[in-house]
């Protein structure tokens, strides 16, 4: 399709998005439907550089807030080489901010799909990108696999000027600066130089400074990362420990949890060091169980999400049904009705 046929095409009504629970399992699974290779969403839970130490290499913030419609005097940087998306699907909100991340960030392995997306849409201006968006069976088939079955129908209300709208912005350093990509304004701001090995350094008093300016009337936020698959980084970060073990003479004793019947086997070079092996053997039994805890935590993720997908619906009708019919219905009905009059 040319840029025209984009334009001319009508967008996919909001209705036919869902909204999507924030939860890090779900954003793993949707990057890895994108087609994404090895990344992951992480909850951030605190600022400070040994939190993001340990989740390196990162490739992007999102931030989650409750939005307010303020006035933003910052410029808007026209001239960058950036990909940045007008949000026009209400309910795409934290689809597009992940989007925002992994169409700028390096050494992520986009996938074939994504991939065409990107150059496709690379000379686009913002409202037609957002518009690509809005157009990609892709991307929307995806999003909408994480819809909730709902047996029953319901009218869904508008948000009025007292509701709690809660919106994702994204942080992602690109060519050397950084930049605020807000699917709301018009065009990405930027924050400020940086290379890969700060820019973390320089995001964090700024979002800490935007949390600050909202503390006295909100403490509802939300911080998460894409960052490199962390078993693959655990997996590196281990056959490295093992191979300075081996280096060291000490290959023979790396089953930390036979180390007893190792013990009396030391290498017979002079240059070993029995504090360098202890350490190295301490920091590989803790990455072991590092692993384990990953591989747990993934699995975790996706029996949530197949719960999150399953219509318990007939399950529930069912039982009502059979306890109709053992006459064990209204019984229930009357304890659950007298449980609530006394809270």
């Amino acid at each position: 399709p040319t840029h025209d046929q984009v334009a001319k095409n009508k967008m996919a009504d909001s209705d036919n998005w869902c909204t999507v629970e924030s939860d890090p399992g779900i954003f793993t699974e949707m990057m890895t439907s994108f087609g994404v290779k090895d990344v992951q969403m992480e909850e951030l839970w605190s600022l400070d550089s040994e939190s993001m130490k340990n989740l390196a290499p990162i490739y992007g913030v999102i931030f989650l807030f409750k939005w307010k419609n303020e006035r933003d005097a910052r410029p808007i940087d026209t001239t960058s080489k950036v990909f940045f998306a007008s949000q026009v699907i209400n309910n795409a909100c934290a689809t597009q901010a992940i989007l925002s991340i992994l169409l700028n960030a390096k050494d992520i392995e986009l996938g074939p799909e994504l991939t065409e997306f990107q150059k496709f849409t690379a000379d686009f201006p913002p409202d037609l990108k957002g518009l690509a968006i809005g157009n990609s069976a892709l991307i929307r088939n995806v999003h909408n696999s994480f819809s909730r079955p709902e047996p029953i129908s319901l009218e869904k209300a508008t948000a009025t000027e007292s509701d709690d709208v809660y919106h994702f912005i994204s942080y992602v350093p690109v060519n050397g600066a950084l930049f605020e990509l807000d699917g709301l304004k018009t065009g990405p701001i930027n924050l400020g130089p940086c290379d890969e090995s700060n820019w973390v350094d320089v995001l964090c008093p700024i979002i800490q400074k935007r949390i600050e300016r909202y503390a006295q009337s909100e403490i509802r936020f939300n911080l998460m990362v894409i960052v490199k698959d962390r078993e693959a980084v655990i997996s590196e970060q281990i056959e490295d420990v093992e191979a300075q073990l081996l280096s060291l003479g000490a290959g023979e004793s790396m089953d930390v949890e036979n180390d007893d019947t190792a013990e009396g086997e030391s290498s017979s070079s002079s240059t070993e060091s029995s504090g360098e092996v202890g350490r190295l053997k301490a920091e590989l039994s803790r990455l072991q169980n590092d692993l384990e805890s990953e591989k747990e935590k993934k699995q975790k993720w996706k029996d949530e999400n197949q719960r999150r997908r399953h219509n318990y619906l007939p399950f529930v009708m069912a039982l009502l049904k059979q306890l109709a019919e053992k006459k064990q219905l209204s019984a229930l009905v009357e304890k659950a009705q007298a449980k609530k009059a006394t809270k």
